[in-house]
């Protein structure tokens, strides 16, 4: 019900602005010098950047969307990705709090290309599971949106456009001096402040672009500064696992925690842009980037280990069973919850950090009138790096009760008393790092020479060739001999020894807890944890190549294409092929075998490499028809394709040894392909509204699915006492077993298809005020009845603007349905439906400078997350809200 409330909603208010904008269109066309009049007016800031927007759109070849900058160093979010939540089609997720990656037409973030000024960009991750799973998702927080003076958003394929987005391929244009006044100078200066944290911190960005008189030549210099304190509350649930309960079986949560996330987040970032155009005929552009985001964060977590607990001899009791779920009960480990374990509490510090680099050359020769030549070179660079992760484990008995039934994880222990670190004692610690590194260098080559034979009006041609890097590796001490060796004063260390003064904040919690919910437990002191690690001596600090997360991807591609482009009275289009041949060589590791080539702590590997290669032809078609002078009708076909993620095609495998689950690769893996049909319906009344609907049929041809099975691997390393169904492996090391793995692969699948439409209206209304609506729906379905991560059915973007000489004021609402994610502990991960209110203010003191302030998430909503059915709840995160007051300045 709620969903078609939305819908609604959303088609009432279109309905109204469509109603007003043909009343106008009406009087418009009967009133020709008033439209002469109005299209001599300079229209600026928020009308301004729609009007760009709507023109750039009605004059592009193929079906798209573009988000421009209101003015230099004004971009309408804060966030690149939260900006391009805006655009009809497009979602994103918050789960740290903004906005990282967007996913397009019911397509997960992996399906999308991003290029930076047409060319593709390597991307990093700050966040340690990110930088393992190593997807090719754009992670749009290393990218800084005071830089990019426009986003296309192309949502049908082109021949001449970079392959690689199933699901579509977003251009971020930055700026060129040369398009900007002879000196341009601007400046932003705000303070932060997280709600959560209580923190207020800098946010500094500024631009400088100069050009000569005879405007051939031009720099273009940008840099920011950004700082903010965060913090994350939240509830979580690791998963179910089925135990006997009164008489059957039933799924218990196997561990419930109460968890803190606090994080200092700084980015800095600096872009050059040389533009020479000494002619007509010539065009030389160089760019450079720089970004760098430090992502130190710290993690604690206390929990109610109930899995442990009953495998290890505890006992369930008042257990009440709804759904084949164990939603309450008693749990104590063996001897009444005074033996075994039933609490366990992580603490976890990291030192990381994500950069991108890149630089290109950009050369555009017309040696004559109709011929153009198109040169580019480049290479982009970017590191995901945890360079230090401190892990703290501690453990013991326990005796609690739980209760699930209000959706808000509640937990009570009878022992051990949460504030007092007297009652479990360090069970596990590792040191690790992992790195993650993207690098690509490329040369492209397009020719372009207009003809008048008949319809055809060009004929483009263009070669490409890229060489991608990827590559990973992961060190970690062996937890099971690190703890012990672990002194402090002398003597083995208690947990006493890294605890500071104090339990959590007051208000820990406090958005998203239940009356019974664990709201505070004695503290890990991060400096102290650090200080005792760093006394630790050889051997207990040694680290050892951990095989299943190091690996190397190299994908070689040489491709090219035609375009032919054709044209008439009231219409125009194109019809290209793409060729693409992929050479892919993956290296990595495989456990185990009778003669493995080496063995460290966590077991015996034998170092693997395969290579493969595949060609892809992709047909593109595009036509434009103007039904009207205000009527646009589109159509477009083409084929389409998605590399694997890199670590999707690996051979080695992750393993959870705690839970006893895993994540495998094949090298052998199949590209996502899919034709794709698109049709549009364009309504332009006048320079400042558009009404559009759009349709999109993907008949996805190979979606890559999850395949769980048991798989029984041989001498593995798992922390702690033997698991249940593990045998010794022998050969001297009490931490290698031979178990029973839940192992989570990669599969070519049977297909599938996405399917829906989108509607969006964009109108001044009068009297300074205007709207935004938009509204998608996208049905997305695999063959084999698998759901597709990413998918929300319906989305919704509501922005109300109003703007005068003074104040500029924007209020933004976004929604999205409920959608799966992924497979996460060999079993599905899903989101419930998100939204969140966002608001925007300038107010102009002089013609140079402004006073602003900027909201995000007004309404507080939560990230609620489950496994299946909301009956098994997985998480509850509260991020708080976030506030930016400041000045900007323009000369």
């Amino acid at each position: 019900m709620t969903n078609i409330r939305y819908w609604l909603a959303s088609a009432s208010i279109g309905t109204m602005l469509l109603a007003a904008s043909t009343a106008q269109a009406q009087t418009a066309a009967s009133a020709a010098d008033a439209a002469t009049a109005e299209s001599e007016i300079i229209v600026t800031g928020i009308r301004g950047s729609l009007r760009e927007a709507i023109d750039a759109k009605r004059d592009l070849s193929v079906i798209a969307d573009v988000v421009t900058a209101e003015d230099v160093g004004k971009f309408p979010d804060k966030n690149v990705a939260e900006a391009l939540q805006r655009v009809p089609g497009i979602v994103v997720n918050r789960e740290f709090g903004e906005g990282e990656r967007v996913s397009l037409r019911g397509t997960a973030p992996n399906l999308n290309k991003t290029l930076l000024n047409g060319h593709s960009v390597a991307t990093a991750d700050w966040f340690i599971l990110d930088q393992v799973a190593s997807t090719r998702s754009f992670n749009y927080l290393t990218l800084p949106a005071e830089i990019i003076g426009r986003l296309e958003v192309y949502k049908s394929p082109q021949a001449d456009v970079e392959e690689g987005g199933v699901g579509g391929t977003i251009n971020v244009i930055t700026r060129s001096p040369l398009d900007l006044d002879p000196l341009t100078l601007s400046a932003s200066v705000q303070g932060a402040y997280s709600d959560l944290s209580e923190k207020f911190d800098p946010q500094l960005s500024g631009l400088v672009s100069w050009k000569n008189a005879d405007e051939t030549f031009g720099v273009l210099v940008g840099a920011i500064y950004q700082k903010r304190r965060t913090r994350r509350d939240g509830l979580e649930i690791f998963g179910y696992r089925s135990f006997p309960v009164g008489g059957g079986d039933a799924l218990v949560p196997t561990l419930i925690g109460s968890t803190l996330f606090e994080q200092t987040r700084e980015r800095y970032g600096a872009n050059i842009g040389i533009q020479f155009r000494p002619s007509d005929q010539l065009e030389v552009n160089i760019t450079g980037l720089y970004s760098r985001f430090n992502a130190d964060n710290f993690n604690q977590n206390y929990i109610a280990w109930g899995e442990q607990a009953l495998a290890g001899g505890g006992t369930i009791s008042n257990a009440v069973v709804q759904g084949g779920v164990a939603v309450s009960g008693d749990i104590a480990s063996a001897n009444g919850g005074t033996t075994g374990f039933g609490v366990v509490y992580d603490a976890i510090d990291r030192q990381a950090v994500a950069k991108t680099v890149s630089a290109d050359f950009d050369l555009t020769y017309r040696p004559t009138d109709s011929l153009s030549v198109h040169f580019k070179a480049g290479w982009t660079k970017a590191n995901g790096d945890t360079s230090n992760e401190n892990f703290i484990e501690f453990a013991g008995p326990g005796a609690f009760g739980y209760d699930l039934t209000s959706g808000r994880p509640e937990v009570s222990f009878a022992n051990p008393d949460p504030l007092d670190p007297a009652g479990i004692h360090p069970d596990f610690g590792r040191i690790q790092s992992v790195t993650n590194d993207d690098e690509e260098k490329y040369v492209y080559l397009d020719v372009e020479k207009e003809v008048e034979w008949g319809p055809l009006t060009a004929l483009k041609f263009g070669l490409k060739y890229t060489d991608h890097d990827r590559a990973a590796e992961r060190f970690a001490t062996n937890g099971g001999v690190f703890t012990p060796g672990l002194r402090c004063d002398g003597a083995p260390c208690t947990a006493a020894d890294f605890a500071t003064g104090g339990g959590m904040p007051g208000d820990f919690l406090g958005n998203i807890a239940a009356p019974g919910t664990l709201r505070d437990y004695w503290r890990v002191d991060p400096a102290k944890l650090r200080a005792i690690y760093g006394a630790s001596t050889s051997p207990s600090n040694d680290r050892f190549l951990v095989p299943g997360n190091t690996y190397s991807i190299n994908e070689k591609a040489w491709g090219g294409y035609g375009l032919a482009k054709f044209g008439g009275d009231g219409w125009r289009g194109n019809v290209g092929v793409r060729v693409i041949e992929t050479k892919q060589t993956s290296d990595g590791f495989t456990i185990g075998g009778a003669n493995p080539e080496f063995t460290n702590p966590f077991g015996g590997f034998t170092p693997s490499r395969a290579k493969r290669s595949y060609t892809d032809i992709l047909p593109s078609a595009n036509l434009s028809v103007d039904l009207s002078d205000q009527v646009v009708l589109r159509f477009a076909a083409g084929k389409t394709v998605t590399r694997p993620d890199f670590v999707d095609i690996t051979p080695g495998v992750d393993l959870n040894g705690t839970l006893l689950t895993g994540r495998g690769g094949d090298p052998n893996l199949d590209p996502y392909r899919a034709n794709q049909y698109d049709l549009s319906i364009e309504f332009y009344p006048d320079r400042e509204t558009i009404v559009a609907l759009a349709a999109f049929y993907k008949d996805i041809q190979s979606y890559i699915v999850n395949t769980t099975s048991t798989e029984i691997l041989p001498g593995v390393f798992v922390p702690g006492s033997e698991p249940a169904g593990c045998v010794a492996a022998g050969g001297g090391n009490p931490n290698l077993f031979d178990c029973p793995y839940q192992i989570n692969r990669r599969s070519n699948g049977d297909g599938g298809r996405n399917q829906g439409f989108e509607f969006q209206v964009s109108r001044p209304i009068g009297g300074g005020f205007g709207a935004v609506v938009n509204y998608t729906y996208s049905d997305a379905k695999a063959n084999n009845g698998d759901p597709i991560p990413g998918n929300s059915k319906h989305s919704l973007n509501l922005t109300g603007y109003y703007e005068n000489d003074l104040v500029s004021a924007r209020l933004s609402y976004n929604y999205r349905s409920k959608f799966f994610i992924d497979i996460d502990r060999a079993a599905p991960l899903n989101q419930a439906a998100l939204s969140s209110l966002d608001a925007s203010v300038s107010v102009n003191i002089t013609d140079n400078i402004a006073l602003t302030a900027d909201a995000v998430n007004l309404t507080n909503e939560k990230i609620e997350q489950y496994s299946g059915t909301r009956d098994r709840p997985r998480a509850i995160y509260d991020n708080g809200r976030i506030f930016y007051v400041g000045a900007r300045l323009k000369f």
